[in-house]
């Protein structure tokens, strides 16, 4: 009888046995089952908690960039109000970009320090906190040079949340590609949403008590991200995703300079540098230019809102699109397209075929900052990808401030007319750079 039962025993620990080696053999590598509330649908091993925390760290940072969005989206209606109230001209309301340019390329020069002396969670709270410090500045309408001040401060505030963000969705394992695009669709709904806000404050005494909406919403950006994120380092948040941190060895920390030493890192920058210049001059001088060339009314201001709009929607709407063509060849399409468009805009004398025009402008450049950002964790090494994407991305932001500066110089000079032919040589420049873009990892 007791050999019997030894026998039985026997046999349910071999099927045991067969059914850990089977369910270990379907693991991949890297993943234990641990958790029998582990879901395996897609391949994806990790249980239901680690999937919730991802959705609740990613929305986070979607907010995050939804406040970037609403700063770029504000300025373009403000800026004829801007121009009346402070008594100046074309030139000097563009040291609204050239402080803003000082403010991203601080900002993204101090990015890898920071990230290596202070970690992910307290790096993204130091540049929310600098936003708050900016639009508290700006609301109550101070003297101009304060007030343009106060650009450059909130320019490092974008610039290291930015760069953070970007960072961290680039070392998501799980679909980063789609994760990337709607992180920038919530940018495109940010600066979809502000102009909405700031036209009509524009048009009130107290047109600077929308740096007060502004403010509001940045408050809630640091207490949101403090939430989630606490002060936790970037391979702390991923660890609690489920994801697996290899450990760096004493020549894979990350330094400037060998992040400067690889060639893809800086075309990358400079294509968004061009790039981003291309977003934030059609948004901020858009609204002037149908006010002044096609005679539109104060309502004008909501042509910027329709690109942008058009932004967020590409970032979405296109992702089938980019998938089905390959990121790398449909960007000069976007591009392409996005030129004949322009050259309808400039020739076309048509306030709502302009405003319509300007808005699939905007759904075909949408996708482009995404894919660059994807490309860029497909050619860069993955010990440097977080430092690199925020220099590329805090770098590729002088462009929201010095490309329109240049805008407000030339217009100064031979009027805004000229922000046509201006916007299709940086568009056929940002083509070139893209092209010179390494399409794959080179050690």
């Amino acid at each position: 009888m007791e050999q019997e039962t030894l026998s039985h025993r026997k046999g349910h620990a071999e099927e045991h046995d067969i059914e850990m080696t089977r369910i270990i053999s379907q693991t991949p590598k890297g993943n234990t089952v641990e958790d029998p509330a582990v879901e395996q649908e897609g391949g994806d091993l990790r249980t239901r908690k680690q999937k919730n925390s991802e959705k609740i760290q990613f929305a986070a940072l979607c907010w995050c960039l939804f406040l970037a969005g609403w700063n770029d989206g504000s300025t373009g209606p403000l800026l004829p109000r801007i121009q009346d109230v402070y008594h100046v001209g074309f030139t000097v309301v563009s040291l609204i970009f050239i402080f803003a340019c000082l403010g991203f390329v601080s900002g993204a020069l101090a990015n890898v320090h920071l990230t290596d002396r202070l970690g992910f969670g307290k790096t993204l709270i130091l540049g929310a906190a600098l936003q708050i410090i900016a639009y508290a500045m700006q609301s109550p309408a101070p003297p101009f040079p304060v007030f343009v001040m106060a650009y450059t401060i909130n320019g490092v505030g974008v610039a290291l949340q930015d760069a953070q963000a970007n960072g961290f969705v680039a070392n998501l394992r799980s679909d980063s590609e789609t994760k990337m695009g709607l992180l920038h669709a919530a940018y495109g709904a940010g600066a979809l949403a502000s102009p909405l806000i700031a036209t009509q404050f524009s048009l009130l005494r107290q047109w600077s008590f929308h740096f007060l909406v502004s403010l509001g919403i940045a408050v809630s950006n640091i207490i949101i991200l403090y939430t989630v994120f606490g002060f936790k380092t970037q391979d702390e948040c991923l660890r609690l995703l489920g994801q697996e941190v290899p450990e760096k060895n004493e020549d894979e920390q990350t330094s400037f300079k060998q992040i400067l030493r690889v060639k893809a890192v800086h075309f990358l920058a400079f294509f968004i540098l061009v790039y981003v210049g291309v977003e934030v001059t059609i948004g901020g001088w858009i609204v002037t230019f149908m006010l002044d060339v096609r005679g539109g009314g104060p309502s004008s201001g909501y042509v910027s809102s329709g690109f942008f709009g058009g932004l967020m929607l590409g970032r979405v709407l296109l992702l089938w699109v980019n998938k089905k063509i390959g990121e790398r060849l449909v960007l000069f399409l976007y591009a392409f397209l996005a030129i004949g468009l322009e050259l309808v805009i400039w020739f076309v004398p048509s306030l709502i075929g302009g405003a319509v025009a300007v808005s699939i402008v905007g759904l075909l450049l949408g996708p482009m900052y995404p894919i660059a950002m994807n490309h860029a964790g497909r050619v860069l090494p993955n010990w440097l990808l977080t430092g690199s994407i925020g220099w590329i991305a805090g770098f590729g932001q002088a462009g929201s401030a010095a490309l329109p500066f240049v805008t407000g110089v030339i217009s100064s000079k031979h009027g805004i007319r000229s922000l046509q032919p201006l916007l299709i040589a940086m568009m056929g420049c940002m083509m070139v750079l893209w092209y010179l873009v390494p399409s794959k990892r080179r050690d």
